[in-house]
């Protein structure tokens, strides 16, 4: 073969640059949904909405199982067992009876055995914990306290005002007459029906009727059966008025200055007026 026919041969180089291969710094990352691949049921799971790749869902899961180990207590429904309920109240601390019950009281409370005992078995009968429990009971305890100081007080109002009306009334022979109805009511009545309180707090002994019905009583018994011994008598303001008012009759020896009797009348008339308005 001639050497002109071997350079005819030989390949005539292209003007045209190939393409350059392409690299990774040029490929863009196609963004695939991991749930794409469940099956059609799973993917509308409400569940997997926050869950944005397959990382996440593994620990969303190891997660999961951690807690699968842990105690946990099922609410019961409404079709739930006392048993059902007795199970729960067990887990969450309710003693084992209600003996069990131990409970820290105020210093000073005074709580009835009974009482607390019926209490310990409410308690244990509806689940209480301990803390609870101690809890309702201080409540009411406080409670309870704060009725009997209001009423303490009241009753004490009732029997200072009852002591100023019969003072005004009575004059002098308040002490006298006081005793007289005490005496009376001690005699005829039962000792608790004078502690009885009334509406307005007032024990029945302390009030003002009360005791003027009692005072009276005493009157129309005989007063030598019950004030013989509460030293000397006096009289009531009104008491007085009708002896001074006996004493002025028309004609009589506190009018007539002629009359051995005068001056005592005068006198005795002075005497019953100062005791009258004497406080």
């Amino acid at each position: 073969m001639s050497s002109e026919n071997q350079v005819a041969e030989q390949p005539i180089l292209s003007t045209t640059q190939p393409s350059e291969p392409a690299t990774l710094e040029n490929t863009q990352p196609v963004e695939v949904d991991w749930k794409e691949s469940l099956p059609d049921e799973l993917k509308a799971e409400k569940t997997l909405e926050s869950i944005k790749d397959i990382p996440s869902l593994a620990k969303s899961y190891i997660h999961a199982q951690k807690l699968v180990g842990s105690d946990k207590i099922p609410v019961p429904n409404k079709h739930a067992t006392e048993e059902d309920w007795n199970k729960v109240y067990e887990k969450l601390g309710r003693p084992n009876s209600a003996q069990e019950y131990n409970f820290n009281l105020p210093d000073g409370s005074s709580v009835d055995e009974k009482a607390l005992t019926n209490f310990k078995d409410a308690a244990h009968k509806y689940g209480l914990l301990p803390k609870q429990a101690e809890g309702i009971l201080n409540f009411y305890q406080d409670m309870t306290n704060g009725m009997i100081a209001d009423l303490d007080s009241k009753a004490e109002q009732g029997r200072m005002n009852a002591e100023q009306t019969l003072q005004k009334e009575w004059g002098a022979a308040y002490n006298s007459k006081l005793n007289s109805a005490m005496d009376a009511a001690r005699e005829y009545l039962d000792t608790d029906f004078a502690h009885l309180t009334l509406s307005d707090g007032t024990k029945v002994g302390d009030h003002p009727v009360f005791i003027k019905a009692f005072a009276k009583i005493a009157s129309d018994v005989g007063e030598d059966k019950f004030v013989s011994a509460n030293g000397p008598q006096y009289m009531t303001p009104d008491e007085i008025g009708k002896q001074v008012g006996e004493l002025q009759k028309q004609g009589s020896a506190y009018w007539d200055k002629n009359h051995p009797n005068h001056d005592a009348a005068v006198k005795e008339v002075q005497n019953l007026l100062e005791l009258k308005h004497k406080r």
